[in-house]
């Protein structure tokens, strides 16, 4: 086995048939094989590729169940691989695989670590982007100049082939984070790359449905914090911190009606604001900081009854300390504060115990 090609995929079953005959047919008189690394589509994208596999032995499928996320999937599929050159290329059929030969010579020899195909050098192009898409392309760019030196054209990229025994020298400094994960292997190298760009035009998707949404944006943005200050402090953690301080104001904002708008006690008005901040805490965290592991269906509400049960002891300290900081004649928003504080961290600690620990 010469070349393994890794497809990540979420609700491609109608791109995995002809993606393969077209491998097939560029690829003629190399040993090859295509792994699709499938996040557990609900459209039956995985059992497509069973099918494939019963009669041909180049087909792979390795289905994930309860993560997500390209970069991820990519690693996973390559290491899976004992094949020396790795391709990644996506499955909606955008990228050019008749590419792909020219990416595997020019990888034979000895003078080059990755081959990109990028549509921002002479011959490349985007199709028929619209300017927004453009503009958020081009910005994306210009962001990753914080994390990229080398002086590549698409960072941005999702198709290229890299050899093996350079990806397994710096598996274990990638993120893995978003769909980036050419960006992740240039901005974790501890020597520069060497590399080449090859021009390809950016086909129009046939079948399925654009994964490129405001969450996608958002892990973007934290795969470059990641890069920037993830040897420092965990992004995670400060994703969790940022909700927290959601968490916070809405806690007061609750805290604040209740008393002067509900007529309630101070401690049945600290409890509501309470379960209503760990509510939106949990509910944030599940879209944002557990992305990668976000809970769905029947896996939501029992999250989120574990979420209440392993942050019972943190509520009851809150109340408690918040009630106990308001009889002692201190400002409502300072008792609010504090319990709020505590419930805080008692929650970061349980949630990354035990409600996503099962996802990780």
């Amino acid at each position: 086995m010469e070349l393994t090609v890794v497809v990540p995929t979420f609700n491609e079953r109608d791109n995995i048939v002809p993606l393969v005959e077209r491998l097939i047919k560029v690829l003629a008189g190399t040993d090859w094989e295509v792994v699709f690394v499938d996040d557990d589509s609900p459209d039956g994208t995985a059992e497509v590729v069973r099918q494939l596999a019963q009669t041909d032995r180049r087909v792979r499928c390795v289905q994930r169940i309860g993560r997500r996320g390209l970069a991820s999937a990519c690693v996973e599929g390559m290491l899976t691989s004992a094949a020396p050159f790795l391709a990644v290329m996506d499955a909606d059929l955008q990228h050019d695989e008749e590419l792909l030969p020219r990416m595997l010579e020019e990888l034979r020899g000895d003078g080059l670590d990755i081959v990109v195909g990028s549509r921002y050098v002479e011959g490349g192009g985007v199709g028929g982007w619209s300017r927004l898409r453009v503009g958020i392309s081009a910005m994306a760019g210009r962001l990753s100049r914080f994390v990229v030196k080398a002086d590549i054209a698409d960072p941005m990229s999702g198709f290229f082939m890299i050899r093996r025994d350079t990806f397994h020298q710096e598996v274990r400094r990638l993120s893995a984070q978003g769909f980036k994960i050419l960006l992740d292997l240039f901005a974790s190298s501890p020597a520069p790359l060497r590399f080449k760009e090859l021009p390809f035009q950016f086909r129009a998707r046939l079948h399925g449905e654009s994964k490129l949404d405001t969450l996608v944006a958002w892990e973007y943005v934290n795969l470059l914090l990641d890069k920037i200050i993830g040897h420092i402090v965990p992004v995670r953690f400060l994703m969790f911190a940022m909700v927290g301080g959601v968490g916070i104001g809405v806690h007061l904002a609750v805290l604040a009606i209740g008393l002067r708008a509900g007529g309630l006690g101070f401690p049945v008005a600290q409890a509501t604001a309470t379960m209503v901040a760990m509510t939106g805490n949990f509910l944030l965290n599940n879209v944002f900081t557990y992305r990668d592991q976000r809970l769905r269906g029947r896996g939501l509400i029992w999250g989120l009854l574990s979420f209440y049960l392993v942050c019972g002891l943190g509520a009851l300290a809150n109340v408690g300390i918040a009630s106990f900081i308001y009889h002692s004649d201190e400002p409502w928003w300072l008792a609010g504060l504090a319990g709020a504080v505590v419930g805080s961290v008692w929650n970061y600690a349980m949630s990354s115990v035990f409600t996503w620990t099962r996802r990780r």
